[in-house]
């Protein structure tokens, strides 16, 4: 599924379209030139074989005969009036007019339909995308970042359907829609672009735009848009690492601080890294849940759940580690941090 502007909407099962570098209006120019010409040529063509027709109203063929039978038998099949009688002209007209008049249709119909009919096509599919735009994942920015999100959220079950892909990029689209995600071409700092993907409807937003600056621009889009949306956002630069929560983003993550946190931990034990890593990916023995508490797990200590190993508790918001007083009893509400088997356990 794919929605695509400049359509209100777009897209984004694929119909991807790249935008021509020949403006519209030069686009439709060559259009009526090409037109025009071939009359021209099926014009010339019959003066110069105009022996071969006969007028079956006064026997005579005039310049103005053969302009009327040209245009007629371009665009139609002909009236009768004027036929072609020599074996010539009608070898003429079943092997070069016919396939002009083809050509001529086929040139008018597809003007109809980018001019036209692409555009109402575009509005409705976009209509019936957004429509199943659900508790979905957007994701804003498909460079390194955004795609190495998209592939640990596919690697973890994530339907493609369910994800949602902005870039103004089509070149990087093209990656994202060959994975089977929704797509649109786009400023994802406008509230145009966030409106169309639904973004009051989404479940997750995934910003990484490649610049600092933009991607807090299209957090603090996306805050006013969605006041309760959990919003991730990548910063290279830790100075922006507090502006970017000011502008409303939920979780901040800085790459460059990653790995000095994982060359840090290298320093303290050689396994320590390769742990943190197998954490943080889909595919290792281990891998981080979160859940909210169970029902039945109320009341009981943190260290009592049996889904995996509790190592932290989010209440109304606060992290209670395994250790504290406030991981003796879970309570309801409770968000359960856990690690569980991973995928790539033997």
């Amino acid at each position: 599924m794919k929605l695509n502007r400049p359509i209100p909407t777009s897209s984004t099962a694929g119909f991807l379209r790249r935008r021509s570098s020949m403006p519209m209006w030069a686009d439709l120019a060559w259009r009526v030139v090409l037109v025009f010409g071939l009359i021209a040529l099926v014009l010339l063509l019959h003066w110069v074989g105009r022996d071969g027709l006969k007028d079956n109203l006064d026997n005579h063929i005039s310049f103005i005969d053969v302009l009327y039978f040209t245009t007629v038998t371009v665009t139609t099949v002909g009236y009768g009036d004027i036929v072609p009688v020599s074996p010539e002209a009608r070898l003429f007209e079943a092997l070069l007019v016919t396939p002009i008049r083809l050509f001529v249709w086929l040139i008018f119909l597809g003007t109809a339909y980018n001019l036209f009919l692409r555009n109402i096509l575009y509005r409705w599919r976009m209509a019936r995308i957004q429509a199943d735009l659900h508790n979905h994942i957007i994701v804003t920015g498909f460079g390194t970042s955004g795609q190495e999100a998209v592939h640990e959220l596919l690697a973890r079950g994530a339907n493609p359907r369910e994800i949602v892909v902005i870039d103004p990029s089509e070149r990087a689209l093209e990656l994202a829609e060959a994975q089977g995600c929704n797509i649109l071409c786009g400023d994802s700092t406008r509230d145009r672009t966030l409106k169309d993907v639904a973004v009051h409807r989404a479940r997750n937003m995934i910003v990484s735009a490649g610049r600092d600056d933009t991607s807090i621009l299209i957090t603090l889009t996306a805050r006013h848009l969605a006041p309760d949306l959990p919003i991730s956002i990548v910063v290279r630069n830790e100075d922006n690492e507090l502006p970017a929560r000011q502008a409303g983003a939920t979780t901040v993550i800085n790459p460059v601080s990653f790995a000095g946190l994982l060359l840090a931990g290298s320093t303290s034990g050689k396994h320590i890294a390769d742990y943190m890593s197998d954490l943080a990916a889909s595919g290792g023995r281990v891998k981080l849940n979160e859940r909210f508490v169970l029902p039945e797990e109320i009341g009981k200590p943190l260290s009592a759940i049996t889904t995996g190993l509790g190592v932290r508790i989010y209440r109304k918001d606060a992290p209670i580690g395994f250790w504290e007083d406030g991981a003796k009893q879970l309570q309801t509400g409770d968000l359960i941090i856990e690690i569980v088997e991973g995928d790539g356990t033997p």
